[in-house]
C-alpha cells in the first residue's frame, strides 16, 4: 500500500513572512525606545508595514492552502500534520498565558508581601517608609512617579457580561459544528454568525472598560505594576478574540460558498479549537485578574 504525501511548489511566503514579522519586532522596538535625535520617530511606520505586509502574506498563503484542499490534494497524511501543526500552536498559546499568570502568581504572592516586610526577604522601613502590601495594589511604594489608580473595575459589571457573552459563544459555536457534520448548512450559517456577533459584541463592551479605566479610574499601564499586568493579560486576550473573530469571518464566508463537509472541515475545527481556547483563559482572567 502506498502513502500520499502532498509536497507543494516551491513558495516565497515563508521568507516574505520573515521579512513582515522583523520589520513589526524592529519597529515595535523602536516606537518604545521613543524619539530619535531629530525628534522623529519612524517606529510606528514600520510596524504598520510590517503588519500591513503580514496581512497581506497570511491572506494569500492561506487562499492558496484552501486551494490545494478543495482540489483534493491533500491525503490523510496531510490531515494528520494539519492538526499536529494546530495543536502545537495551541501549546505554545497556552504558554504564552502561563508566562503572564505566573508573573501575576509571583507578584501578588512573593513579591508585593516582601516589600511589605513579610518573611526575612524584606522591611516595610527598608525602601518605602510606611508601605502596606495588598492587592490590588492601589498605593504604590513610589506614589509620585507612579500614582496608583483609584479605583478597580469591578467584576460584576461589564467583566461579568463578557464572561457570558464568551461562554455563549463557545455553545453557540459547538452547535454550527454540531449542524455541519450533520449537514445542516443553515444551522452552521445561524449559529456561527452568533459567535461572531457575540465576539464583536466582547470587544465593544471590553473597548468601553478601556474608556472607562483610563479617563475615570485613573487605571492605566503606568499606574504601577497592577495596571501593567491587568492590561498585558486582558490586553493580549482582547488581541486573541479579535484574531478568532477573523478566523470565524474566514470561516463563515467559506460556508457560504459551499466548502467544508461532514467529511472535510478542518478548517472549521482548527478555528472552533482556538475559539474554545480564548474562551478558557478568559475564565481564568476573570478569576485571577477580577475577582481574586
Amino acid at each position: 500500500m502506498t502513502t500520499q504525501y502532498y509536497v507543494p511548489e516551491r513558495s516565497y511566503w515563508p521568507i516574505l513572512a520573515s521579512i513582515g514579522l522583523f520589520l513589526m519586532a524592529l519597529g515595535a522596538g523602536t516606537l518604545i525606545n521613543g524619539l530619535q535625535q531629530d525628534g522623529s520617530n519612524h517606529g510606528k511606520w514600520l510596524l504598520l508595514t510590517g503588519a500591513a505586509l503580514m496581512a497581506c502574506i497570511v491572506f494569500a498563503w492561506f487562499r492558496n492552502v484552501v486551494r490545494e484542499s478543495r482540489a483534493g490534494l491533500y491525503s490523510a497524511q496531510m490531515d494528520r500534520s494539519f492538526r499536529w501543526g494546530m495543536s502545537w500552536f495551541i501549546f505554545s498559546e497556552v504558554m504564552f498565558f502561563a508566562a503572564f499568570f505566573g508573573a501575576l502568581f509571583y507578584i501578588r504572592v512573593f513579591a508585593v508581601p516582601w516589600l511589605g516586610g513579610e518573611g526575612d526577604r524584606g522591611s516595610s522601613n527598608l525602601l518605602w517608609q510606611g508601605f502596606t502590601a495588598e492587592w490590588p495594589l492601589l498605593q504604590n511604594p513610589d506614589s509620585e512617579l507612579f500614582p496608583g489608580p483609584s479605583a478597580v473595575i469591578s467584576p460584576w459589571g461589564v467583566p461579568l457580561i463578557n464572561t457570558l457573552l464568551l461562554l455563549t459563544s463557545s455553545v453557540t459555536l459547538t452547535i454550527a459544528h454540531k449542524g455541519l457534520k450533520t449537514g445542516s448548512r443553515a444551522t452552521v450559517k445561524l449559529w456561527l454568525a452568533l459567535t461572531i456577533l457575540l465576539g464583536i459584541v466582547f470587544l465593544g463592551f471590553q473597548a468601553e472598560e478601556y474608556i472607562v479605566a483610563y479617563t475615570e479610574l485613573d487605571l492605566t499601564l503606568k499606574s504601577g505594576i497592577y495596571g501593567a499586568t491587568f492590561f498585558i493579560l486582558t490586553g493580549f486576550h482582547g488581541l486573541h478574540v479579535t484574531l478568532g473573530t477573523v478566523m470565524l469571518i474566514v470561516i463563515l464566508l467559506r460556508v457560504l460558498k459551499g466548502h467544508f463537509d461532514a467529511e472535510q472541515h478542518f478548517g472549521f475545527e482548527a478555528v472552533s479549537w482556538y475559539w474554545h481556547f480564548v474562551d478558557v483563559v478568559w475564565v481564568g482572567l476573570f478569576l485571577f485578574v477580577y475577582i481574586l
